[in-house]
């Protein structure tokens, strides 16, 4: 059985656990701390859906979104539709923070001695003081030294070796 929705009327619930109020309409779409939104896409014909988690101004996700039955209008937005959607756009995000981590911090494995060492560069994009650490630890975990480098410090094998056979001296 097949449910008629109309755009204009709105299924309004009440979340108990926070007492917010919380929108499910054909194109407006709000539970679990995020807002789906139907739009006419910019770029040329058809629709398209941007999900927003609750505080952020910027959607996590814009994508295609399907057109109804009647080719003119958008499908209505539903319960396992918006489920979908915010499953993919915390995909996204999740995705977006790896990345991030990824560029921010390198990490090289080099032994001397017989001894393993992990030299780790952190970036710290700072808009005022932008910087980053080059530390050095032992296999157990303990640190054996810490420096502040510049941002742009390019961390690779042949450094970190140099650095420890330097006795950690400052670039």
């Amino acid at each position: 059985m097949e449910t008629n929705h109309d755009e204009n009327v709105a299924s309004v619930e009440q979340d108990a656990s926070s007492a917010e109020v919380l929108v499910q309409e054909a194109r407006l779409w709000q539970d679990h701390g995020w807002t789906a939104r139907v739009v006419k896409n910019e770029d040329g014909d058809g629709w398209a859906v941007a999900m927003y988690q609750d505080g952020q101004s910027e959607p996590a996700l814009v994508g295609p979104w399907t057109m109804g039955r009647d080719k003119v209008n958008p499908k209505p937005l539903d319960t396992p539709a918006f489920q979908t959607l915010v499953k993919t756009a915390r995909e996204v995000l999740r995705r977006h923070e790896q990345q991030l981590h990824a560029q921010l911090h390198r990490e090289v494995t080099v032994s001397v001695a017989d001894e393993t060492i992990t030299v780790t560069l952190d970036i710290i994009p700072d808009e005022d003081s932008p910087h980053a650490i080059l530390a050095a630890a032992d296999a157990g975990g303990d640190e054996l030294a810490r420096i502040l480098v510049a941002p742009d410090f390019k961390l690779n094998r042949s450094v970190a070796l140099g650095w420890i056979e330097s006795g950690y001296r400052r670039f």
